[in-house]
């Protein structure tokens, strides 16, 4: 087993599809890099894209509203909400993630991030992935796991290295206020292909990968987390959540395999699970809209959520679209905009919030 702790640098970049209302463009290019001389570089609080995909897209950057910049660089402050003043949609859905959750804590302690590598039957090569150890973490207790997916051109770093996601506050502050379980989350890379020379992409050849994701994560990286770290088994202990085109993906990992996670969360999942055309390329879609429903009646899941910011300018209509068809099909599922959000920080944190305190502990 090959495992290293890593730090949490200040980067940018959540591999993202690019995606308008209209169809699909690309946002102005911040690319991912793990140097140090890097991690005191600003992080954008919209996720971009690389910078090949610029062209395709008029609006930039700093054309998108940010949200964290007035109390998290400007050093201005909101007033705090009681709990029963913040923010909910007419569902009673707390809409964006509590600022005293995802804020960072004097005297707590948060967990540590690990890299690890594995071995892949899948793709026949070693693949990475990061795992996020809950504070206090021991080897005498067992914890349910989440397997966290970034969105397109992102890796395992995706979702770790922007610190304007608060992973490590939300998680921690979440499980020692008593909201959330205690959990070991993997953030994954999802691109799992045997040919070395593909890349990511926008054609059907390029999508595959992404696809396949689905056996890497089921044959290769659950049972290596399972042997290696101190881990609860079972459906209800097992969840997978996703931005973007990781949502995409656990959206369908969710839907075609209840029997092994009950919990599945989609953050403005991408287009591509089901037919449909944007500007860069025609979905065969995964499954045909009929098919987006729970075959499996033995193991319908505890929960199934999909939720994007109201200003999505990435995946635009497409999440929605899905909670439509949910609801077309008679799929039980929780379905929430983000009021404000782009495809950005907020929305993550949100989706985030929202998923964890709604599994609780195993029956």
């Amino acid at each position: 087993m090959k495992r290293k702790k890593i730090g949490l640098a200040v980067i940018g970049l959540m591999g993202c599809f690019a995606f308008t209302m209209a169809g699909c463009g690309g946002k102005t290019a911040t690319s991912v890099n793990q140097q140090e001389e890097n991690s005191s570089e600003e992080t954008e609080n919209v996720n971009t894209e690389d910078e090949e995909m610029t062209e395709n897209r008029e609006q930039t950057v700093e054309d998108l509203p940010n949200q964290d910049l007035t109390m998290e660089e400007t050093g201005e402050t909101q007033p705090e909400l009681k709990p029963e003043e913040l923010p909910t949609d007419e569902n009673g859905v707390v809409v964006d993630c509590p600022k005293d959750v995802y804020t960072k804590r004097t005297g707590m302690e948060y967990g540590t991030v690990e890299h690890i590598t594995y071995h892949s039957e899948t793709t026949g090569s070693d693949r990475g992935a990061n795992v996020l150890l809950p504070a206090g973490y021991s080897t005498e207790k067992k914890y349910p796991v989440l397997y966290f997916q970034h969105g397109i051109f992102g890796d395992e770093y995706s979702m770790t290295n922007d610190n304007n996601n608060h992973v490590k506050e939300i998680f921690g502050n979440l499980a020692a206020d008593g909201l959330a379980r205690e959990v070991i989350v993997v953030f994954t890379s999802m691109f799992a292909t045997a040919d070395p020379n593909l890349k990511p992409g926008f054609t059907t050849e390029q999508m595959v990968p992404y696809d396949n994701f689905i056996h890497d994560l089921v044959n290769d990286l659950m049972p290596y987390m399972e042997e290696n770290y101190s881990i609860l088994t079972g459906r209800e202990n097992t969840a997978v959540l996703g931005f973007s085109m990781g949502g995409r993906e656990s959206l369908y990992i969710g839907v075609t395999r209840p029997d092994l996670f009950a919990y599945t969360g989609a953050i403005s999942p991408a287009p591509g699970l089901t037919p449909g055309r944007d500007w860069a390329m025609e979905h065969v879609g995964q499954m045909q809209e009929d098919e987006l429903k729970i075959t499996d009646t033995e193991n319908l899941p505890k929960l199934l959520m999909v939720c994007c910011g109201s200003k999505d300018s990435v995946v635009g209509a497409f999440p929605k679209s899905y909670h439509e068809i949910m609801e077309r099909n008679g799929v039980d599922h929780m379905w929430y905009e983000i009021p404000g959000a782009d495809h950005d920080n907020q929305a993550i944190r949100s989706g985030i919030y929202n998923f964890m305190i709604r599994w609780p502990e195993a029956e």
